[in-house]
């Protein structure tokens, strides 16, 4: 006689040993994991962890579910950048992901572990990669084409500032890629007939200084990009205010805290297609294989409150063609 018994029957029959499965499927780690190191603190990289986590939702990944992510913030201290790369290296992470700038100690750390970098200064000329359409070894990521861009910068810096003879150029001399952006627009700026002056920081404390030498001595300021600068972003726009000097910056964030104008790739875009890069690393795809892209959007902010501070009048036509004006 065969004894037909339903699934009803077959849990009473079974008591609590189903109950196991669901818990234990609950209970698996996610599938993979990102490293991700922030170069200065969370908050000032908020806006660009969500636009590529967010990419990485809608490309399959859901943190928590099928992929972890080890956050990291070296806080500005680039000595932090080999120490948390070698932790990534023992908690055996898929993939990192980091700046430009960190990228170089990472690399140093690892030649196994994929890495994918953001905004990357000159990546062939920081060593990361052998080209941009064949990276090699374990890296590729995004450019962030900060020396390409000088003469943009330099060109709306001249609309905004007419007449401009004296250009005032301030850069991390510990910082490589911040100096050979600095030797990019020294080049463009004697091209166009301009007077340079050079002004090096490596620290907080150095940064008051250069203010004071060029105070009555410049008519305006380029500022170079890196770690050290945007964490006093703000103390730049003061003194730059104070010494009655207009300022062009490569990213957003200086013109929010009070520069003048910037004109640079859009990092938010970049961010977001860095999680092409995961996606397809983790799928299988070799970082030797997957080249190096450029940027594709640029943004140029301008802070009119700033320039009616300076006593500056922006032009329309450059009004016409900025992406966001701060009134």
């Amino acid at each position: 006689m065969t004894v037909t018994i339903g699934w009803r029957e077959l849990l009473a029959a079974l008591g609590g040993a189903a109950v196991p499965w669901p818990l234990a499927a609950r209970a698996q780690q996610p599938g993979r994991t990102i490293g991700y190191l922030g170069t200065t603190t969370a908050s000032a990289w908020e806006p660009w962890t969500a636009a590529f986590m967010q990419r990485l939702r809608e490309l399959g990944w859901i943190e928590g579910s099928n992929l972890a992510v080890e956050y990291r913030w070296a806080e500005a201290h680039s000595e932090r950048f080999a120490e948390i790369a070698a932790e990534f290296v023992r908690l055996k992470v898929d993939v990192i992901v980091t700046g430009g700038n960190a990228a170089i100690a990472v690399k140093q750390t690892t030649s196994v572990i994929p890495i994918v970098f953001v905004l990357a200064v000159d990546p062939v000329r920081m060593g990361l990669i052998a080209s941009l359409a064949r990276p090699g070894g374990n890296v590729t990521g995004l450019s962030n084409q900060q020396t390409d861009t000088p003469g943009k910068r330099l060109e709306v810096l001249r609309e905004a500032v007419p007449g401009l003879r004296r250009l005032a150029i301030m850069a991390n001399a510990y910082f490589p890629e911040a100096m050979l952006e600095m030797r990019e627009v020294e080049a463009s700026a004697k091209a166009q007939g301009l007077e340079v002056t050079a002004a090096e920081i490596r620290r907080a404390e150095d940064i008051q200084a250069p203010f004071t030498a060029l105070k009555g001595q410049a008519e305006a300021l380029y500022v170079t990009a890196d770690t050290l600068v945007n964490n006093n972003r703000a103390r730049i726009g003061t003194l730059a205010l104070d010494a009655r000097l207009p300022t062009v910056f490569g990213f957003q964030d200086m013109v929010e805290a009070g520069g003048l104008m910037s004109y640079g790739a859009n990092y938010l875009d970049l961010f977001r297609r860095a999680a092409n890069y995961v996606d397809k690393i983790l799928r299988g795809a070799k970082p030797s294989e997957i080249p190096v892209e450029q940027p594709i959007k640029f943004d140029l902010i301008i802070n009119l409150k700033t320039a009616q501070a300076l006593g500056l009048t922006i032009p329309d036509k450059l009004l016409a063609l900025a992406d966001e004006v701060i009134e």
